[in-house]
């Protein structure tokens, strides 16, 4: 990947690279799920969720090499398990902050351990299992075959069209669960296909970003629209928008710099997003003594969202 000197000369013929093509248009589809669902686990401050999940994603992924499976079928299953995990606790998972990081770190070390059973079982090949870890790691996208980013981009748009099937009611359920649920909105079980979607777009998304990098792919885009807007539709579509950028510019300047790596350069504008909408708000109402009130700005998105889910 040598781009030329002149960087739009580089930019021009940029496309004409297979490897980018397939990163192009599987890392879209993936940005596009990662945005519309990340604003719903922001919405229903359950960032935890997607932190978990990142752990659950590289230690399924290895287990699955570690016995001889597709990586993605332990990626997508452990973390689509624990997901619905995530949803039948539901509130009832109280878990303090040290039982959280024992369990976090012992997800990681059992990853550590498949990682060693995959690369002790491959005779000779030690280097393709360490390979395999600092891909699930750290992301791939710039390695996805034509296969790999159709089936990829095929699951990522799966879950954009679920989320758009269900977004108004989630989105309304989600800022106010309990009104929701008198106007007859199944808040349950939108919560399950909610958790479902996340683990889905956590397994997919770790094949742009890696398993530790996820989380911001999946929470800096939505974090930033929430601060620029209130309006709950226009955020949604906007921190979509903020994760497709944010893949565009990443892989741009990983081709035009190629000693720098993808999943950095996505999550570098990401997180410059959101770091840029903390100083563009910083001085609007929700920073101001004797404003409006956070909850007041929630019970406005709540009504927004009623009033769309109702036709008005």
């Amino acid at each position: 990947m040598i781009a030329t000197l002149d960087p739009f000369i580089g930019l021009a013929h940029m496309l004409e690279h297979p490897f980018l093509r397939f990163a192009f248009v599987a890392g879209t589809c993936i940005a596009l799920a990662a945005g519309l669902v990340g604003y719903v686990v922001v919405l229903r401050g359950q960032v935890f969720s997607a932190d978990a999940l990142s752990h659950v994603a590289f230690t399924g992924a290895l287990a699955a090499l570690a016995f001889g499976l597709d990586l993605r079928a332990g990626l997508y299953g452990a973390c689509v398990a624990f997901a619905l995990l995530l949803a039948v606790l539901g509130r009832r998972a109280a878990a303090d902050d040290t039982v959280i990081g024992s369990v976090f770190a012992w997800v990681l070390g059992l990853g550590a351990l498949f990682l060693s059973i995959f690369t002790t079982s491959q005779s000779g090949t030690g280097t393709v299992g360490s390979d395999a870890g600092v891909n699930v790691l750290f992301g791939s996208i710039l390695g996805l075959s034509s296969a790999q980013a159709l089936v990829d981009s095929v699951v990522a748009l799966g879950v954009v069209v679920v989320f758009v099937a269900i977004g108004r009611p989630l989105i309304f359920a989600s800022l106010d669960e309990s009104v929701a649920s008198a106007r007859g909105v199944p808040v349950r079980g939108l919560g399950y296909v909610f958790f479902v979607l996340l683990g889905v777009t956590a397994g997919v998304a770790t094949q742009a970003v890696g398993a530790l990098l996820l989380l911001g792919l999946v929470a800096a885009p939505a974090g930033a629209s929430q601060r620029l807007t209130s309006r709950p539709f226009v955020a949604l579509w906007l921190s979509a928008g903020i994760a497709v950028a944010s893949i565009w510019i990443g892989l741009t300047v990983a081709y035009l710099a190629p000693k720098v790596p993808p999943s950095f350069g996505i999550l570098t504008v990401a997180t410059a997003t959101y770091l840029g909408s903390i100083a563009c708000t910083s001085g609007r109402w929700w920073r101001r003594p004797g404003a409006r009130s956070r909850a007041r700005h929630r019970a406005d998105q709540a009504a927004a969202a009623e009033a769309v889910l109702s036709g008005r």
